[in-house]
């Protein structure tokens, strides 16, 4: 069974304002083709299209016109102007994208209307152009899901507290902020991945800065706790699984094996934390976090006291001072 190929439409692209305001997008012909796809993010820039060598455009991806295009195409007689904007346009790209405003001539125009190719125009260098359009169409066609759970920025590292449903995910998340953390996205949480070993997880518009409290209903983080306790989106670096506690199971005593959790192939730390009776979850999560942040700077607690001990055991570990004692003195 084949499977659709994953794109954006050019319409989407132009209606974005907000992932890139500064590309500032106009169409300018074209306008029956805005339901052409974008599949690739990174643009075509070759002029040397136009001269007739336009065997290397590629399907999917967005052709720029700047400057010295535009410049080209002016260069030329009418009769060849229009051969050569009719053989590209008809390459199936998604559209064409002029920059630093420039004016591509009316050939355009009538052209990209006659082939249904969108022509759009934005107030920015190339350079810039194509690097705001890349960053742009790199988030709207990255591979996507959504995950259960609780998305907050703790200390600058972004924690997904998961968990069967009615476990206390949300308490523990409103405890969290309590403290001055900040919630990205409550129950529902929308993640992409932008890059290679990043994901991102953002909170869909409709519910963000609200939680649900079980006995007190939705609630708006952001009156009650003022702007700086909540975020739009945070990178996931932590997943804190929250269980139900069970007698006579074996839990990590020591911290020694690193799991992880998969999110769109991206192997991301994990944290089985069993919730009971009298545990102060929300005091854990903020450890784990911290813990965490030091395991990154190369810190890893519990492999270097198993390191030291087995130093020790070896006798080739040096006798420890008791921390800040003098010789004499209690510890």
């Amino acid at each position: 069974m084949s499977t659709q190929e994953p794109g954006v439409s050019v319409g989407t692209v132009l209606a974005d304002r907000r992932t890139a305001p500064q590309l500032a997008l106009e169409l300018v012909a074209g306008g029956a083709g805005l339901d052409r796809l974008i599949t690739i993010p990174y643009i075509q820039k070759t002029g040397l299209a136009l001269a007739g060598y336009d065997a290397y455009l590629r399907h999917g991806r967005v052709l720029i016109f700047g400057e010295s295009e535009v410049r080209y195409l002016q260069s030329l007689v009418p009769l060849v102007r229009v051969e050569a904007l009719r053989r590209v346009l008809a390459r199936d790209i998604p559209c064409v994208l002029v920059t630093d405003s420039l004016d591509a001539g009316a050939d355009l125009t009538v052209e990209a209307e006659r082939a249904g190719v969108p022509v759009l125009r934005t107030p920015l260098r190339t350079p810039a152009a194509i690097a705001h359009l890349t960053a742009m169409l790199e988030v709207h066609l990255a591979p996507r899901d959504i995950l259960h759970g609780v998305l907050l920025d703790i200390l600058g590292l972004g924690v997904l507290v998961a968990g069967e449903s009615g476990i206390g995910k949300s308490e523990c998340a409103l405890d969290l902020i309590a403290r001055g953390h900040r919630l990205v996205a409550d129950d529902t949480v929308d993640v992409y991945r932008r890059t290679e070993g990043i994901v991102i997880g953002t909170c869909p518009v409709p519910t963000r800065h609200h939680m649900e409290i079980r006995g007190l209903g939705i609630i708006n983080v952001r009156d009650l706790f003022g702007v700086a306790s909540t975020r739009p989106s945070k990178r996931i670096e932590l997943v804190v699984q929250l269980e139900r506690w069970e007698t006579g199971r074996e839990y990590e005593r020591l911290g020694l094996d690193d799991a992880v959790f998969d999110i769109l192939g991206v192997a991301v730390p994990l944290v089985r934390m069993p919730v009971a009776p009298g545990r102060n979850v929300a005091m854990l999560v903020e450890v784990a976090a911290r813990n965490q942040l030091l395991r990154a700077r190369g810190r890893h607690a519990a492999r270097d006291l198993a390191e030291r001990l087995d130093r020790q055991l070896q006798g080739d570990a040096p006798r420890e001072e008791t921390d800040g004692a003098e010789p004499g003195e209690e510890a």
